[in-house]
């Protein structure tokens, strides 16, 4: 659990702060934090946080969220790998290591949860999530750590159900974050854009695949069709859905939309990123697949 020392003089309603209370406690979780760690969050309006940005960033403007961290990780390391240096930040007083300072504007979360048509809660989670992981050690200056930093952001998200649409049923959440976990797999050298698939068979039985890819580029494997073809070389060649993670909108590319018209011209689709997802149909995506009767088809 992450002990949240909460100040400021804005207000959330409850049910926010019981989803951005979730969503910390998945943080250290997510990381590998093996000691009791603690934050503090100030909720404030657009000019105190305006003033902060200001006096600490040279930035005169507002933000949506600001994180002062208290350990300075060597680089290329985050929290996980630093369990020495989080016990140099014990409080005796929170009885808990405590990672730093996060200031929430609380006029963005509703902003931008009306400008990104997501909820409230699902706004301040990411938020405070972005938050804190500024606090464990990640950045987002580069793209190869700001790939990293999204990573552990979706993969928090997901474990909470932090998602977008409101359709999406327990067993939805469960593959996505199995093709969330995928993505941690994936072989992406030269994209720099890793992406993991879950397809679930009409069995129930689900696979996993990431992107797989090579010098010659022409031989590169995407997530889509790793799954498929470990499903179906497992047996598996009726399918309902189908979740592919990544940290853009993952849609996918012809080849692999052709490939799962072959088995299921219907299949549901749930495409995640950064906590939200979209549901699509096959048909939306290929409406002229190429279709032609089978060996099989013919018995």
């Amino acid at each position: 659990m992450m002990r949240i020392e909460w100040t400021g003089e804005q207000e959330l309603d409850p049910s926010i702060r019981k989803k951005m209370q979730e969503a910390a406690d998945q943080c250290p979780v997510s990381e590998g934090i093996e000691v009791p760690v603690a934050i503090s969050v100030r909720l404030c309006d657009d000019n105190a946080i305006s003033e902060i940005n200001s006096e600490f960033r040279g930035i005169s403007r507002s933000t949506d969220v600001l994180s002062f961290p208290t350990v300075d990780y060597p680089a290329g390391m985050t929290a996980g790998q630093c369990g020495k240096l989080l016990q140099q930040e014990y409080d005796d007083e929170l009885n808990a290591c405590f990672l730093g300072d996060i200031v929430i504007a609380v006029p963005h979360i509703f902003a931008q949860a009306a400008e990104y048509g997501h909820s409230p809660e699902r706004e301040a989670a990411y938020l405070l999530v972005h938050g804190i992981c500024h606090l464990m050690g990640y950045d987002h200056m580069e793209e190869g750590d700001k790939a990293k930093m999204r990573r552990m952001e979706e993969k928090v998200l997901s474990e909470v159900s932090v998602l977008r649409e409101t359709g999406i049923t327990d067993a939805d959440r469960e593959l996505v974050q199995a093709a969330v976990k995928a993505m941690e797999k994936s072989y992406s050298p030269y994209s720099g854009f890793p992406v993991g698939a879950a397809i679930r068979g009409t069995d129930g039985r689900v696979f996993t695949g990431c992107n797989i890819e090579n010098v010659s580029f022409g031989l590169t494997n995407c997530a889509e069709r790793t799954a498929v073809f470990k499903a179906v070389s497992e047996g598996t060649r009726s399918f309902d859905a189908i979740a592919i993670a990544a940290n853009q909108t993952p849609w996918p590319c012809g080849a692999c939309r052709q490939v799962l018209a072959e088995f299921a011209p219907a299949i549901r689709i749930l495409l995640c990123s950064n906590g939200q997802v979209i549901e699509k149909n096959l048909s939306e995506l290929l409406p002229f697949s190429i279709e032609l009767e089978t060996k099989e088809s013919e018995k």
